[in-house]
């Protein structure tokens, strides 16, 4: 009863826990990378590539929403899926002068990715720390 418990949930409690859903903004087109550097000179810009059909971003992105505490005030989050959107990750790296990988996250300020990482190496980051 008690040790599988905490495997399981306790269905009689009634309790469900929920993960945080992010503020993600899709990204979809090249227009918005444009955008996401000029708004970068007010507000700090972080996109995160995911690659839908792989382990390693899925279990980097749930790490992320769980771990992520930054407000919407404090940065505009992105979500792109670099296999649908195949042509905007390509130009994100050129834009940002970051060699691609999957998944990873791009800090933006002033116009410049400030920070960049991938795999695991994404929940290292101190986002707080560009705000």
């Amino acid at each position: 009863m008690g040790l599988f418990d905490g495997l399981f949930g306790n269905k009689d409690k009634g309790e469900k826990i929920e993960k945080k859903d992010l503020a993600w903004i899709p990204l979809t087109s090249l227009d918005q990378l444009e955008e996401i550097k000029e708004k970068s000179g007010a507000k700090t810009q972080i996109i995160f590539k995911h690659s839908t059909t792989c382990g390693i971003s899925r279990m980097v992105i749930n790490t992320l929403k769980s771990s992520y505490n930054l407000t919407e005030d404090q940065a505009d989050l992105y979500y792109l899926d670099l296999l649908s959107n195949r042509e905007v990750s390509n130009e994100t790296g050129y834009k940002f002068q970051v060699l691609h990988q999957s998944p990873q996250l791009l800090v933006i300020k002033n116009g410049v990715a400030v920070a960049h990482a991938s795999h695991g190496e994404i929940n290292n980051i101190d986002l707080s720390s560009f705000i």
